[in-house]
Order: structure tokens, then sequence, then C-alpha cells
């Protein structure tokens, strides 16, 4: 008789997922890798769909070898049936049962219809999302995020305009800028709320990280080579149009964050690409238990949960980038491989991996620190008639109506009272918009499900045989 092979549920196909998916498999374990999108590699390779024909999607990636690397792993494994690749498949909730887990997906692009896995341990690798915060103008046809630029144009091959500008902080407007300009749009400037100072004061922590300097250098060298104008210290204010985006309205700010008088500019484009950093993906361990910290799910050195039979890794444990997912990825397939079948696993496999992992957290959080030095006060130019809540159509007059006059102390109070969050996203795109304009603590609400489901789905769900 066959003996029984655990199974390691890996919601995620991004880096981290992948990694985790290819070190469990290739440790015995019997692994189910749960994605959203059709094919793997998450938004950092995100791949154009086999129809478009694309002749060389290298040509909009980074580190594609890697991507090569775990495309590559993981055709083998599939091949060997030690993985089973679900994609399509939106998780809404984790069951915790006496036995394992439950693992509950709805399919395909309808999501109708939910399906159920069942699995020994569960590995969460479910990225992160971007933050951006509301201006006037913001909700104009041709104001994109950032990472929704980049993901037309991986993904689609589209441009999302002719001319852009690319604004906000943080480090994914150098890629999503470098990339628009080298597919044909004309990227007019780069406008930073950062400063230089911000990141001399933290030389030596960039120092220790030579390969992300090669990596900031060369995306320098490709601004300058496309004549893209980098405006640091500056913020958009206003985008301005009828019918859609015409220019947007920029500005110098101070060491406090605020706009310098006087230093406006009016700026034509037909695309604005937005974004002001990201936030990790807690969701579905929220609706665990999973404890959070400050930067997102909290995990051990093997990077498992609080919650037994749980691991987390990438960018829902805190914004790190691919080669920290990766990393952590490998680390978590690693231990859930001997932790699932009862061994205690060796850390020295994984030591590379470890002191990588530790080189590039502490260079992320030098790096956050530093775009957040100079935190634009935002707010102040909000306007009361600027949408904050997109689903709901909640304008920032009304949430401050609710706090100053109706006495709301608290986000869920604004809520009620506004309906600011019950919409399609649940809060999770206007929350830290609505915080910010409330002047509220901006705190985690555990949410169950973690996606829209349909009421069909909720009284009849799934309920899958046992692993064999």
């Amino acid at each position: 008789m066959t003996a029984y092979r655990p199974v390691l549920a890996v919601i995620g196909a991004g880096p981290a997922g992948l990694a985790a998916a290819l070190a469990a498999a290739a440790r015995g374990v019997r692994v189910v890798l749960i994605d959203s999108a059709a094919e793997a590699g998450g938004q950092f390779y995100r791949q154009p769909a086999h129809g478009l024909g694309a002749r060389r999607p290298q040509a909009l990636h980074h580190q594609w070898r890697t991507w090569e690397r775990l495309r590559a792993g993981l055709g083998t494994h599939l091949a060997a049936d030690r993985i089973t690749h679900l994609s399509d498949r939106h998780v809404w909730c984790v069951e915790r049962r006496s036995a394992g887990f439950t693992v509950h997906a709805l399919v395909g692009p309808e999501q109708e219809e939910s399906v159920a896995v069942r699995a020994d341990g569960v590995l969460l690798a479910t990225g992160g999302y971007e933050k951006v915060l509301p201006f006037p103008g913001w909700t104009l046809p041709g104001v994109v995020t950032a990472g929704g630029a980049q993901a037309l144009l991986k993904g689609g091959l589209v441009l999302p305009g002719r001319t852009a500008v690319v604004a906000g902080t943080g480090p994914l407007l150098l890629p999503v800028a470098t990339g628009l300009a080298a597919a044909g749009a004309q990227v007019v400037a780069l406008v930073e709320s950062a400063g230089p100072r911000d990141f001399t004061r933290r030389a030596r922590t960039w120092s220790g990280a030579p390969a992300k300097l090669a990596e900031g250098a060369l995306y320098a060298a490709q601004l300058l080579r496309h004549r893209v104008a980098v405006m640091v210290r500056h913020a958009v204010l206003e985008a301005h149009g009828i019918d859609r985006l015409a220019s947007v309205t920029l500005a110098a700010l101070d060491s406090e964050g605020r706009p310098v008088p006087g230093t406006e500019r009016r700026i034509v484009c037909d695309t604005l690409a937005v974004g002001h950093g990201l936030l990790p993906h807690t969701d579905l361990a929220e609706g665990l238990g999973c404890r959070l910290d400050g930067s997102g799910v909290w995990v051990d050195d093997e990077q498992r949960t609080d919650v037994p039979g749980v691991w987390a890794a990438g960018e829902t444990t805190g914004i790190g980038g691919s080669t920290l997912s990766l990393a952590e990825g490998h680390i978590a397939g690693r231990s859930a491989a001997a932790r699932l079948a009862g061994t205690v696993p060796d850390p020295r496999e994984w030591a590379a991996a470890a002191r990588a992992r530790t080189r590039l957290r502490s260079f992320f959080a030098a790096l956050d620190a530093a775009y957040a030095a100079r935190t634009v006060r935002w707010t102040e130019q909000v306007t009361d008639e600027t949408v904050v809540c997109r689903c709901e159509e909640v304008t920032a007059g009304a949430v401050r109506e609710a706090v100053g006059t109706l006495g709301a102390g608290d986000l869920r109070t604004v809520k009620l009272l506004t309906r600011a969050g019950m919409g399609w996203c649940q809060g999770r795109m206007c929350e830290p918009a609505v915080a910010g304009v409330a002047g509220c603590a901006l705190t985690p609400a555990r949410r169950l499900p973690a996606r829209p489901v349909p009421l069909g789905v909720l009284a009849a769900p799934a309920d899958p045989p046992a692993p064999q």
C-alpha cells in the first residue's frame, strides 16, 4: 500500500508561492497550488495572454532568468504529479477543521461556483495590493494605479495612454515609468514625494545591498535615456478634465509635506499612473486568526504563523519585493514539508535563504523609512467634493460631517454613518483614505469571507473528500 503523503495548499502563485511549492514538492509533499490568475507568476511575473502572440515577453520583465527557472521547476513537478495547479480559483475562505483545513475558492471569471480543497497544511502567499490616496480629480478616466498600468502592459500588451505622468511614492514607480517609456509612451514626468536627503541618511544600509543599488542605477539610466523628467519632493495636487484626464497640477513640497506656494505647475497628459506604496493582503490570515504585526502577518524563523499548520511568505508578511519573497517562500516550503511529515526541519537546509531574508528585510525597512520620511499632508488637499469611497460614492465632506457633526470616533462608526467601505471591496481599497480624512486609526478588520461571495455559494458550500 502506498504511504500517505501530506497535502499542502499553497495560496498564491507569485514568487513566494512558486518558491514554496517547488521546495515542498521536492521533499515529498503533495502540493495544491491555488491562484486567481490564469497563469502562474503573480503580478511580478505576469504573462501576456497566449492569444496575443507576444514574441519577446522578457522585454517587459526584470529577473527573467529567475522566472524561467521557476517555470521549468513547476513544469517538472506538474508532469510528475507532485504539484496540482488550480488556476482561476479565487479563495474566499480557509476553514480550520479537526483534521486539517478546507480551502474554499470561487471558479473562473464568473465566480458563481465554489470548489473546495482539503489539505493538511496551508501556506499563504497572497501578495500585496496598492495603496492609493485620493485627491481632486482622481476618479477621472485616464487616472489609473501604478500597478494597474503595469498590469495592462505586462498582461495585455496595452498602453494606458500615450502621454503619461507617473506619481506618488515608493519603489514601484521606477519600473512603471521605465516600462511605459520602453513600450512607447511619452512619460513626461516621474513625480516622487520623497527627496534625496531621505535616502542619503541611510547610506550604510544601501551599501549592504549592492544588487539593489545596481538595480536602482539601471532604472536611473533608463529614465535618462528616455528623457523622463524626475521631480523629487513633489506631489500631484489635482487631476483636470471633463470626460477624461487632460492635465495634472503638481507642486513642490516643504519639509512638512505641504505644497510650497508659487511652485504649482500644470502638465498636459492623458494618463496618470499613481501609487503610494503597497499593503499586504491579510484577509485570509485574519480569517484564520493569525496574528498581525506592524508590517503584515507575523511569522517565526520558519515562516510559521501562530496558527498551527499555517505558514505565510512573501508580501503578505511585509512588503519587500520579489527576491525577499523567493527567500521566504523557499524557507516556508521546506519547513512545511518537514513539519507535515512529522519531522523537525534542519535550518541549515535554508541557511543561504535565511541570510538573504535578514539582509533584505533590513534593506526594505530602511527603504520604507526613507519613503515615509516626507509624508505628504494629502488630507489637506482633499476637498469636501472629492470621492473617497468609490464603491459607494462617499465624499470626503460626508466623512468629515460624520466625525465633526455626528461624533464618529472610529472607522466602524464612520462606515455605519456614511456607508464608506460597504461596497464591493468592503473597504479593502478605501480604508486608508477614509481613515486619513476622518483622522481615525487604521485598525485591521477581520473579514469573513475574504471576498464577495454569491449567496447561493454560502447556502450550499462544497464539502470535499479527505486527501487520499
